[in-house]
């Protein structure tokens, strides 16, 4: 069985490399399935406007309710999400592959497969599955943002906006989460225009209010799904820098080297109070391997001083790309 630096460690054997490749594929076509049943269990069934592709799509939706009765019964003649995420994601992602190119575009196509495929296959429900409109925004923004996050963990995408701020980001050196929170604040303000739906119609309620309110609710579920997206991949790549004090070093390190498949590196020192040399192992390693490394240490040599601390990010071989900013 690998473990997980294996999956993550992109200088594995080309047996584990295939192997961490098919892993994230995997985690991208199961992780995406979370965020379509939030939109088909509580975004469309409250009728809410969030941001990115979705929020277009689930535009369309509502916009063309009863316009297509004979092509599109089953979603009440409504233009559906699957269709128009897919269309949309298609012609985006040719304009990306003339510009960008194809390599970026790969990962993105299984993302972008995968969600049309949820979509199609998950039911949409008369009745949200959570019924006060504030929580659903809340927790299925949450739970969308988290789902996310496991896609963009496995560098992976679900399409939209991203390949449209990637596009625009070839060309122009503007920011991308610019880009992208351009896009959400028109997308979410163009639910103030659209019709009310029955489940917001209040008798006696200021029809103004009630826009205002909905566009509310696409803010809060923007705003859930953003702090579950920057929680997930905080989580996921933090990092942990190990000093290692031991008179069996070379033993440690060498099994933090095989066992681990991390980099050692073996600092020289002088104890002030004795005056004598002493090693020191450094090694860093993403915050699930660090159990690994203290089992490892208590094996060889439980009387060894260990110190760590917390690595806010970690770039280079082995952990994540240097990016230029």
């Amino acid at each position: 069985m690998l473990r997980y630096s294996q999956l993550v460690n992109p200088h594995n054997t080309p047996q584990e490399s295939r192997a961490r490749v098919l892993f994230e594929y995997l985690v991208i076509i199961i992780g995406i399935a979370p965020m379509a049943l939030m939109v088909n269990w509580v975004l469309l069934p409250h009728a809410f406007v969030g941001g990115g592709l979705t929020g277009i799509c689930s535009v369309i939706y509502y916009i063309t309710g009863g316009f297509f009765p004979s092509l599109f019964p089953e979603y009440g003649g409504a233009v559906p999400v699957w269709l128009t995420t897919f269309v949309f994601n298609a012609i985006l992602l040719l304009v990306a592959g003339l510009t960008v190119g194809w390599r970026f575009c790969i990962r993105t196509m299984v993302g972008v497969a995968a969600i049309t495929f949820w979509y199609r296959v998950i039911p949409i429900l008369q009745e949200p599955i959570i019924d006060d409109p504030w929580l659903g925004a809340i927790i299925g923004g949450f739970v969308f943002g988290l789902s996310l996050g496991c896609v963009l963990a496995a560098n992976g995408s679900s399409g939209g906006t991203d390949i449209v701020a990637m596009i625009v980001n070839h060309y122009h050196n503007i920011s991308l989460g610019n880009i992208m929170l351009a896009c959400d604040v028109v997308i979410i303000a163009s639910a103030f225009f659209l019709p009310l739906p029955a489940s917001m119609l209040e008798e006696g309620t200021n029809p103004t209010y009630l826009h205002i309110k909905r566009v509310l609710y696409g803010v809060a579920m923007t705003i859930s799904y953003t702090l579950a997206v920057d929680w997930i991949m905080s989580r996921l790549h933090r990092s942990v820098h190990f000093l290692i004090y031991s008179s069996k070093y070379e033993e440690i390190a060498t099994a933090i080297n095989t066992t681990v498949n991390r980099g050692v590196t073996i600092l020289d020192g002088t104890g002030w109070y004795s005056k004598k040399p002493v090693k020191v192992i450094s090694v860093l390693v993403r915050k699930p391997e660090s159990s690994l490394v203290f089992r490892i240490i208590h094996d060889i040599d439980p009387s060894a001083l260990v110190s760590i601390a917390d690595v806010r990010g970690v770039f280079g071989s082995g952990f994540d790309k240097i990016k230029a900013k």
